[in-house]
This record gives structure tokens, C-alpha cells and sequence, in this order.
């Protein structure tokens, strides 16, 4: 057997070494990636003049994710207009290297095709009529004649935050809203039936799986149905519930987005200390989330029981 695998290695070894082929230098210091990053510092800066200093008069830019085979790019003159526009509709606009990341200098032997600098940049910013946040990671990569002056640009961003931005422009609907609703008659059902201590039936308006949340706990914690009402039961044996007032009135929002069902309701919790008689009043606001079959299937409670232990 062992004089079966040894020649089946050494012929494996002799196919895939010939592919191993060396096709440049990398360099993570070059005066091109310098010419580059004060390029971009300077698009910032909204110096077009200091721009076009270091572009070729040939100079085009392309979309890494256009897909339009007859796209030819912006030209040189498209993109030092470009940042009148940057100016015009970005606030704190800024673009920094990647955390941990730097940029590379890549020297091609093969078919001459040159010096390229590649970069890993965040960039950020704010559109002045939006208010959207631009924040992305950007990748580019730029070609550079024999002179470092760029020739060419590549730039890869999240076009889902420009979707985004554009869409805010115009307003549209996004589902209904209405103060009258079953689902709403099942919040006041359910909290009613615990503001009369009847645990058990309050809790049956949540799917088993339901998870709560509440400004109590840590980001990330949650408690299921049977951990919730077990706290409960165990919050009633040292207060007594004097009631649970709604204020104004809720709203039930079926989205379109997401296609998400919820009520929205604001309460008075008003309790009394069993052992002091000490009475307290916390104001609290229910985000219920609904499936299907009018279960809710989520509680986010905006409230803090802090002040109890005083």
C-alpha cells in the first residue's frame, strides 16, 4: 500500500507546484498609497483643485458592483464634480482606514499591468436633507500610471445605505395604525388579569415561547413565558396591585416592512410594599408583538423597578 500512496503524492506535488507562479511585490509602504490617501483626504476636504493634481487626464472611476455590461464610468470631470455634491449634501463627512486594516501597494509583472493600490476605509457621514447615516465600509482599488498619478478607480460600497438614503426622499405609507383592534383587546385582557392576580390566565395570551425584556436587564437578556411568570408570582408576595391604569390610548400597527403586528400602550402600575405599606407609582410603556393567530409572541417593557428599593 505504501507503494501506491508514495507515487500518488509526488505526482499530486509535481501537478500543483507548477501552478505556484510569483506575479509581483506587495508593499504595505509605497509613495503611491500616499498619493492615494491624501487624494481621498483631500475629497474630503472638498478640494477639487488638490484632486485633480493627482488624477490622470484619462482618468475614469467605475461601480465594482455596476452590472450594466454598456456602463462606461464616470470620467474625470464627473468626478471632481461629484464633490460639489459631497459638499453640498454631507455633513461630518470623514474616511479613515478600517480599524486593523491598511492599505496595499500591489506591483504586476504579468501583461504589464502595473501599480494598483488597494484600500480598506470606513466612511462617514450624514445626509444633510435625510439625516441618514452613511456610515460603510469602503473598499477601492485605484490604477496608477508610471508618474503615481491614479488612472483608474474601483470603488466597492454598501449600496443598501444609499437605497436607503434615496428612499427617504419620498414619502410613502409603510401600513395602518388603529386604536381599535382585538389585538389591542388582548393587552387590556391580559393586563387586567394581572392586575387581578389571575397569573395563570394573564399569561396565556403569550406563545410559550414569548421572550420579555425589559430597561431592568442587560442587552441580549431576556426571560421566557415560564421565567416571567415566575418572577411575577414571586413580585406578588412582597407587593399588592392597587391598579393598572392605562393612559391615553394604545395603537395596533400592522407594518408592511417586515410585515410586523404590535400594540403599543402606556400604563400607571400602581403597587403597595407589603411590609412597609409604602405605596409607588411607575409609569410604564408596552411594545406587544403579535403572530399570526393573535398570540403575543414578544413584550418589551420600558420601565425600571429601581426605585422599590428605595
Amino acid at each position: 500500500m505504501k507503494k501506491i500512496i508514495l507515487p500518488m503524492v509526488m505526482i499530486f506535488t509535481m501537478v500543483m507546484y507548477p501552478q505556484m507562479k510569483k506575479n509581483g511585490t506587495i508593499y504595505d509602504q509605497h509613495p503611491a498609497i500616499s498619493v492615494v490617501e491624501e487624494m481621498q483626504q483631500a475629497f474630503v476636504a472638498g478640494d477639487s483643485a488638490k484632486v485633480a493634481s493627482y488624477l490622470t487626464g484619462d482618468f475614469k472611476m467605475y461601480d465594482g458592483f455596476n452590472s450594466n455590461p454598456d456602463y462606461e464610468g464616470r470620467t474625470r470631470d464627473q468626478f471632481l464634480n461629484s464633490i460639489k455634491g459631497w459638499q453640498k449634501y454631507t455633513d461630518y463627512m470623514s474616511l479613515e482606514r478600517f480599524p486593523g486594516a491598511y492599505p496595499d501597494a500591489l506591483e504586476y509583472k504579468k501583461d504589464e499591468s502595473g501599480l494598483w493600490v488597494q484600500t480598506w476605509d470606513m466612511l462617514k457621514g450624514m445626509d444633510k436633507e435625510t439625516g441618514v447615516k452613511l456610515n460603510m465600509p469602503v473598499h477601492r482599488l485605484y490604477k496608477m500610471d508610471d508618474n503615481n498619478k491614479i488612472q483608474m478607480l474601483i470603488t466597492y460600497d454598501d449600496n443598501a445605505v444609499w437605497m436607503k438614503n434615496r428612499e427617504a426622499f419620498n414619502p410613502r405609507t409603510n401600513g395602518t395604525i388603529y386604536n381599535q383592534h382585538e389585538n389591542i383587546n388582548t393587552v387590556r385582557k391580559m393586563v387586567g388579569a394581572l392586575e387581578n392576580g389571575d397569573v395563570d390566565k394573564g399569561f396565556s395570551y403569550f406563545t410559550d415561547d414569548a421572550r420579555f425584556t425589559s430597561l431592568d436587564m442587560k442587552e441580549g437578556e431576556f426571560r421566557t413565558t415560564k421565567d416571567e411568570k415566575e418572577h411575577f408570582n414571586e413580585f406578588l408576595k412582597g407587593y399588592d396591585i392597587e391598579g393598572m391604569d392605562m393612559r391615553g390610548y394604545p395603537d395596533y400597527l400592522e407594518y408592511e416592512i417586515g410585515k410586523s403586528k404590535l400594540v403599543q400602550s402606556w400604563w400607571d402600575f400602581r403597587i403597595k410594599r407589603k411590609s412597609d405599606g409604602k405605596k409607588y407609582k411607575i409609569p410604564i410603556f408596552f411594545i406587544h408583538y403579535f403572530n399570526d393567530d393573535g398570540k403575543i409572541t414578544r413584550e418589551t417593557g420600558y420601565y425600571t423597578l429601581n426605585s422599590m428599593k428605595e
